[in-house]
């Protein structure tokens, strides 16, 4: 079995002082995939680089303070990547992890902001996600595709659909994008497993709606449709706090 986690903590040196290395050590994953990391490692204590057990491997924004992706891995991956695209490596959106058996993307994709100011942007990158992971199924590899989408997909995945269809993360161009990335052979493994309403990953801080679950489903492990049938689990950790997200979880044979 293969676990593997994916997390927006929204702050790696924020949440480390929120009891991180503890859970982490609790939950012992094989790989940890965080998101929105806003640092760089020359910023962060050895405790972080290398909890026991782990070894950490950064992609970090050009931009201090700003975007990020970081993982936590136990055994070395054969090799790691970007998405080789200046103008979306240099924000520190992707990382990809080839293991003999699996080729994990960690990808923290851009938020379409108000109005629509950066969706041709988040668009672009949506797309050259896809074309990346479509080139390593292609060429054999079985993908899982995790993090934070930014992207609620349907009307179940967020609590207030139709109050928010004109606010990033909701938009038309979006969802058509989650739509097209699905129908080209991936799977939304969560909601494939789990039909039920109400199952958020991210709640804002304001007006307590956390405890309301007033939230959105905007956080994913999606794998091609060939590495379907060894999903045993995909879960949302929905008790684990820390950050304005909550952790997901794949299990694969």
């Amino acid at each position: 079995m293969r676990t593997v986690l994916s997390w927006n903590v929204n702050g790696v040196r924020a949440i480390q002082g929120k009891g991180f290395l503890d859970w982490l050590q609790r939950e012992s994953p094989d790989v940890l995939c965080v998101q929105e990391t806003k640092a760089t490692p020359e910023q962060l204590e050895p405790s972080l680089l290398t909890p026991p057990g782990y070894r950490s491997l950064w992609q970090s924004a050009e931009r201090r303070g700003y975007s990020g992706v970081a993982a936590f891995v136990r055994d070395e991956p054969l090799d790691v990547e970007t998405l080789g695209a200046p103008e979306f490596d240099s924000e520190g959106r992707t990382q990809i992890l080839r293991y003999p058996d699996v080729t994990i993307v960690n990808c923290y994709f851009p938020n379409s902001q108000e109005a629509g100011a950066r969706l041709a942007y988040k668009t672009a990158f949506c797309e050259a996600v896809l074309e990346a992971v479509q080139a390593r199924v292609a060429a054999g590899q079985d993908v899982i595709l995790c993090g934070d989408y930014n992207i609620a997909h349907q009307p179940i995945d967020l609590e207030n659909p139709k109050a928010n269809e004109r606010n990033p993360g909701y938009l038309p161009e979006e969802r058509a994008w989650m739509d097209r990335f699905l129908a080209a052979g991936y799977v939304d493994t969560f909601r494939r497993l789990c039909p039920e309403p109400r199952r958020y990953t991210w709640w804002s801080y304001r007006f307590h709606a956390r405890e309301k679950n007033v939230g959105w489903r905007i956080d994913y492990h999606c794998v091609n449709e060939r590495l379907w049938p060894r999903v045993r689990e995909s879960t949302i950790m929905a008790d684990v706090v820390g950050s304005d997200h909550c952790p997901v979880r794949i299990v694969i044979d």
